[in-house]
């Protein structure tokens, strides 16, 4: 049993005005089939050695053996919940209109009712993606005041702008998730990391990096990296085009945090990659390394056309059908050693 505090006051217990400790006490109670250890609170009369749960008590150890409970079988407490909704700046009665739901549903789940896996989940998905929030919002516009509508959409606006980047990622994860085999990987898992280091380093080195060069210098680097060690660099999985080889997701994969381009008008928009000030090549090994400046001594002052002419002149091109994967098993014959 411990002391929390001693206030002087009439005791319910024994009538007598004297110093009442109020305690917490570790206690075990049986809920919904499962038994749960919480920390109960409790008044404590010297005089009578009794203890006392008055009615705020019953209500907060009720709550502590129900967030007890959900912290066991993996729901969130009722606290996740409240900063759930103060995240957005939602009262209970506006958050529960936005998730259509009755609108007292909120003010049980964080005072005294344990949520279904159902609501559990939607609550989750809430948390951890604001995108899908800001859906929700743009539905239920017509529910709630104008004032807490603006609120809460500025506020997953903000929190969408944060996790933008990892967005990106699970759209290129989600291309990449049938992708496996080391023909096609050359027999590494997909390297984000390392893409955006290689990017910044032909960048560094490349006075004018356009796009579709720098499609080419990538395939070059991980087939030659193969080449030399019987596995690519990044990962990436390359595609067989009109103008040569690009990465699968490479619409998604330029704008990852990191890579930063610029939009160069000639008869047509065309990117020019730039290096990120103060980026740093902590992923990239020494092997790795002496291979981009390989491929950069090679092919790094071609122009697009030239890159592109040399690209349709491998082995590695001319056996793969268009738009099919170029397989690393050609590697060998690869134009540059």
């Amino acid at each position: 049993m411990e002391e929390i505090k001693v206030e002087k006051k009439l005791c319910i217990l024994c009538m007598e005005e004297h110093g009442i400790r109020t305690v917490k006490m570790s206690e075990t109670e049986e809920f919904k089939g499962t038994s749960v250890e919480f920390e109960a609170v409790y008044e404590y009369c010297d005089q009578t050695d009794e203890l006392l749960e008055t009615e705020e008590y019953i209500k907060s150890n009720s709550l502590a053996m129900k967030d007890a409970y959900r912290r066991k079988v993996g729901l969130l407490t009722s606290d996740e919940i409240i900063a759930i909704r103060e995240k957005y700046k939602l009262s209970q009665k506006n958050f529960s209109e936005v998730l259509d739901w009755g609108r007292a549903t909120i003010t049980r789940y964080e005072n005294h009712q344990v949520q279904d896996r159902a609501h559990d989940d939607v609550l989750r998905k809430i948390n951890s993606d604001p995108k899908w929030m800001l859906q929700m919002l743009d539905r239920a516009r017509d529910k709630i005041p104008s004032s807490a509508l603006n609120s809460s959409l500025l506020v997953a606006k903000e929190e969408f702008s944060k996790m933008h980047n990892q967005y990106l990622i699970d759209s290129i994860q989600s291309i990449y998730a049938n992708l496996h085999d080391e023909d096609m990987t050359g027999g590494v898992q997909l390297n984000l990391n390392k893409v955006v280091e290689i990017i910044n380093y032909f960048a560094t080195k490349i006075k004018s990096l356009h796009k579709v060069k720098l499609m080419k210098m990538l395939w070059y680097a991980d087939y030659l990296n193969y080449k030399r060690h019987e596995k690519s660099i990044t990962g990436l999985v390359y595609g067989a085009l009109p103008m040569g080889a690009v990465p699968k997701g490479s619409e998604v994969i330029i704008d990852l945090d990191g890579i930063k381009y610029e939009e160069v008008l000639y008869d047509h928009v065309a990117y020019r990659f730039l290096p990120v000030e103060g980026i740093e090549f902590n992923s990239l090994t020494n092997e790795e390394v002496d291979t981009l400046e390989t491929v950069i001594a090679e092919v790094g002052d071609l122009n697009t056309q030239d890159i592109i002419k040399k690209m349709h002149s491998e082995e590695a091109y001319k056996c793969t059908s268009a738009n099919e994967i170029i397989s690393f098993k050609y590697a060998d014959q690869l134009s540059i050693d």
